[in-house]
C-alpha cells in the first residue's frame, strides 16, 4: 500500500491549495479517509475526514467553512480543498487511511498513511 501525497507549497494569506493523496495497492472507497496535519512543536490533529460511506464528513472548527474534502473512487484519489487559508494553518499535512466505518480523531486509529505536504502560508 502505497499513499503519495501531493500539491503542498508556500501561499499568501487569503490563498488556496489543493492537496490530492493518490493511493496505489488499497482500493479508497474501502476505508475511511482523513487528512491530519501537524505543525512544528505541536502533535499531529485531525483537519478534516469522510466516512467510508462517503455519507459523512469531519472538519475541525478552525477549519469549518474554509476547507472541503472529497474523494474520487474512480481516480482513487482523496483531496483536501483549502481557502482562505491562514498562517496557522502552517503544517505538514498527512493523509491517512483506517479500516472502518468512521473517521477517527486518533492517529493510532490509522493503518496507513501518506509520506506528507508542507503547507506554508504566509503573512
Amino acid at each position: 500500500v502505497q499513499l503519495q501525497a501531493c500539491g503542498g507549497g508556500l501561499v499568501q494569506v487569503g490563498g488556496s491549495l489543493t492537496l490530492s493523496c493518490a493511493a496505489s495497492g488499497v482500493t479508497l472507497s474501502r476505508y475511511s479517509l482523513a487528512w491530519f496535519r501537524q505543525a512544528q512543536g505541536k502533535e499531529r490533529e485531525l483537519t478534516a475526514g469522510i466516512n467510508r460511506s462517503g455519507g459523512g464528513t469531519y472538519y475541525r472548527d478552525s477549519v469549518k467553512g474554509r476547507f472541503t474534502i472529497s474523494r474520487d473512487s474512480a481516480k482513487n484519489m482523496v483531496s483536501l480543498r483549502m481557502n482562505n487559508l491562514k498562517p496557522e494553518d502552517t503544517a505538514v499535512y498527512y493523509c491517512a487511511l483506517r479500516n472502518g466505518g468512521l473517521v477517527l480523531a486518533q492517529s493510532s486509529g490509522y493503518a496507513y498513511w501518506g509520506q506528507g505536504t508542507l503547507v506554508t502560508v504566509s503573512s
